[in-house]
């Protein structure tokens, strides 16, 4: 019996390895893009969930399905190109089989078999039964369409909100209407000549054929063959510039054609990180991610010329294309350093886009939510400041570095720092340049400037910490400029934190206009909806680490090393003292809890990577990987906030790859867990960067020792100059921390000054 046993398992594990060997030769043969899963995240936990967005890497050319998130029964119309990010299309394509009653301009439809790749689109609608296949180039598109149903017939409806549509011949164009003079242009042909044309009556809906042509916002085009297929170009300049983009790229009306040429550019894009070993869930997870962040910024340069919403002007690019399209409040963290490491040209000709559009602008700011329609100042602060501070401090010279200094010092001298605003600088905003913060409402108080948002408050916390570091990101561009003397003076100013800091409680703790704190105060829910009255989107737990350039003087202001760890474990440990549906009411962005940890939201991202600085890595290595396996995963709510076109993903490839960007402005990375044994980054200056973590795995989170290059590493951080030389960091993992390991040599800080504490 023992014998028979024995044999059994012995063909039981040779049979297993077999498996694993063919798992791994089918393994072998996956692009990074293969392990993209489009889906993940698309029903959010609370607010808005991420899209399945169908692209080439920071393409104009974008759609998603037009559905509120995954569960949606319904989709609404074809999209023909999203405008701003995980926004709704300009155009709207409706397959119908009949239009002898009253049409709506955008018919909502059931659906079927759904293949989302970031490559191309299929969807079967179930009424009428249409077969859609779909493709993306940069600045064009091609459908295929077939009607798979007998004895009905076969109509395209495209209607335009706000715009005027022709149809004449084989070809459409038109327009749409976007804020102020912005307009979305598009020029489309066909395979096959319609049979008629008709008008949709905008008040009747009801439709008027005709043999020759269709004029009018929403258009109808009859065919008599099952299958149409429709190539398009769009454009933000002109008809007749749309339509040569559409002739530049696409020449045939072969989906497949087109999909391989986009598939291309995305296995190029995702090869310049190639990981080996780990999980198959955790490939997933990392190149899920990458991909978001190829989301935005999107390059709107036509053939050498670009529309700038910020003069209402078509300019020529003079040979360096002109980006739009990015929320700074969420990217600069990681978005934007993670660019700066894999596509340095391309980071550059975006910052030269900063610099046009201060230009361009009427007060000569630079944007902060720069969109197609222009600079639509969301959130607070002036965080361009730092992309362009990190990128020189990180070797790259390809942008105006005098003009980046001067426009970034009119910007804090100039505009106000009221949220949302958009606007000089007044009462409020003179305070905070005086007294170094900006005054809360005391408790009951009416608001007394009109021209603070009744939504988003004054967050008197967040405006002051985050022009703390607005004012040292631009001491270090001063400082790169030669401009000392102002270097100095603004590195004072990056201090001005501790005006807010509480020695007695170790938060930083809002105050009046008579400079007494605001009491009776709740760290966890003061604050009104979001916090806004004194935070933004999260409570005092997340802005007590908001001091992302100088973590060293956080050290010092909270009694030293062991308090500072004690107050970072406090944030992580501190349940909730309500219900999570009483506690989400008031901080719905604050999802992705560990105690008053929030996973979700951009101001939490370097949280993890603190205890480095407290000489205690181990704890970081610990988090990292909990905080990931938790939070992150390849299904349909793997991602725990909103994702906001790359701003959480970036912080899942720097952590998935073993490192973070703690400071944008500094030149280095700290070091937390790696998770797969192999990253090679694929340099763009033809060297590599290989990370090689001997052992990791979920148990294998701790780093036992480390070499770089063949020299011992007792430090856990690195230089950029390290990575971007290129060369070998090899880590040796185990599941047990050694406490010991870069525990004396912090990351760097902001430089020290000679302050005394305020009181």
């Amino acid at each position: 019996m023992l014998h028979r046993r024995g044999i059994y398992t012995l063909l039981i594990s040779l049979a297993l390895y077999s498996c694993r060997g063919t798992l791994s030769s089918q393994e072998e043969t996956l692009d990074p893009i293969d392990y993209v899963e489009t889906n993940m995240g698309g029903i959010s936990h609370l607010l808005v969930p991420t899209y399945p967005t169908i692209h080439l890497p920071n393409s104009m050319m974008r759609i998603h399905p037009q559905r509120a998130d995954y569960a949606s029964e319904q989709i609404a119309g074809l999209p023909l190109i999203l405008t701003s990010h995980r926004g709704v299309s300009a155009f709207a394509l409706s397959p119908r089989s009949s239009v002898t009653d009253s049409i709506p301009t955008v018919t909502h439809y059931s659906y079927d078999a759904e293949v989302v790749r970031p490559y191309s689109y299929e969807v079967r609608l179930l009424e009428p039964e249409v077969q859609v296949s779909y493709a993306p180039a940069a600045q064009s598109a091609l459908y295929s369409l077939t009607f798979e149903g007998e004895g009905t017939g076969r109509y395209l409806v495209l209607s335009s909100a706000e715009g005027e549509l022709q149809a004449f011949g084989r070809t459409i164009r038109g327009y749409q209407q976007l804020e102020d003079s912005t307009r979305v242009y598009i020029y489309a042909e066909s395979d096959i000549t319609p049979q008629s044309y008709g008008v949709r009556g905008e008040h009747t809906g009801l439709v008027a054929m005709t043999p020759q042509q269709a004029e009018g916002r929403t258009i109808v085009l009859s065919y008599s063959q099952p299958t149409v297929r429709l190539r398009y170009g769009v454009s933000y300049i002109s008809v007749e510039q749309a339509r040569r983009n559409v002739e530049r790229e696409i020449q045939s009306y072969e989906v497949q054609l087109v999909a391989k040429a986009a598939r291309n550019e995305w296995t190029k894009a995702l090869g310049k990180v190639q990981v080996e070993g780990g999980t198959e869930a955790e490939r997933r997870t990392f190149y899920t991610s990458l991909y978001r962040t190829y989301e935005r910024m999107v390059c709107i340069s036509e053939d050498g010329r670009y529309w700038s919403a910020f003069d209402r002007q078509v300019h020529d690019d003079a040979g360096v294309p002109f980006y739009t399209d990015d929320w700074l409040w969420d990217s600069y963290r990681a978005a934007h350093p993670l660019r700066i490491l894999l596509d340095p040209l391309k980071e550059q000709q975006m910052l030269t886009s900063y610099l046009r559009m201060a230009e361009q602008s009427p007060e000569g700011w630079l944007p902060t939510f720069p969109e197609v329609t222009g600079d639509t100042h969301r959130m607070n602060g002036t965080h361009t400041i730092a992309s362009f501070a990190d990128a020189y401090a990180k070797g790259l010279t390809g942008f105006n570095l005098s003009a980046a200094y001067e426009t970034a010092s009119k910007t804090l001298q100039e505009k106000s720092y009221l949220p949302w605003t958009r606007i000089p600088k007044g009462p409020l905003s003179e305070y905070l340049d005086k007294h170094g913060y900006f005054p809360g409402l005391r408790i009951g108080q009416q608001e007394t400037d009109p021209r603070v948002t009744k939504w988003e408050k004054r967050q008197s916390v967040a405006v002051s910490l985050g022009a703390a570091y607005d004012y040292w990101c631009l001491s270090q561009l001063a400082k790169f400029a030669g401009h000392d003397e102002e270097a100095a003076g603004y590195l004072r100013r990056s201090y001005d934190y501790r005006k807010l800091f509480n020695y007695a409680t170790g938060f930083f703790h809002p105050k009046d206009d008579r400079g007494h704190f605001i009491q009776p105060f709740d760290y966890e829910l003061s604050g009104g909806l979001g916090a806004r009255d004194y935070y933004d989107e999260n409570n005092a737990y997340t802005y007590r680490w908001d001091v992302q350039h100088n973590p060293a003087d956080l050290i010092y202001l909270m009694g030293g090393k062991e308090r500072f760890i004690g107050y970072l474990d406090e944030t992580l440990r501190t349940p909730l003292s309500k219900s999570k549906w009483e506690f989400y009411s008031t901080l719905p962005d604050q999802t992705g809890g560990v105690g008053q940890f929030s996973m979700a939201n951009e101001p939490s991202l370097h949280i993890p990577y603190l205890y480095n600085y407290a000489g205690a890595p181990w704890r970081t290595q610990r988090l990292v990987r909990k905080l990931i396996d938790t939070w992150f995963r390849p299904d349909l709510m793997g991602v725990p906030g909103d994702e906001d076109g790359g701003g959480l993903s970036a912080f899942v490839v720097f952590s998935m790859m073993g490192i973070y960007p703690v400071t944008p402005g500094l030149p280095i990375y700290n070091v937390g867990t790696p998770f797969f044994p192999r990253v090679t980054l694929q340099l763009s200056s033809g060297r590599t960067f290989v990370i090689e973590a001997k052992e990791t795995s979920t148990t294998n989170k701790y780093i036992q020792s480390a070499e770089l290059n063949g020299k011992p590493l007792d430090r856990a951080w690195l230089r950029h100059s390290e990575l971007a030389a290129g060369g070998r960091l090899v880590l040796v993992m185990g599941s047990r921390p050694n406490k010991a390991w870069g525990a004396n040599t912090p990351p760097p800080s902001a430089e020290r000054i000679d302050l005394k504490p305020a009181k």
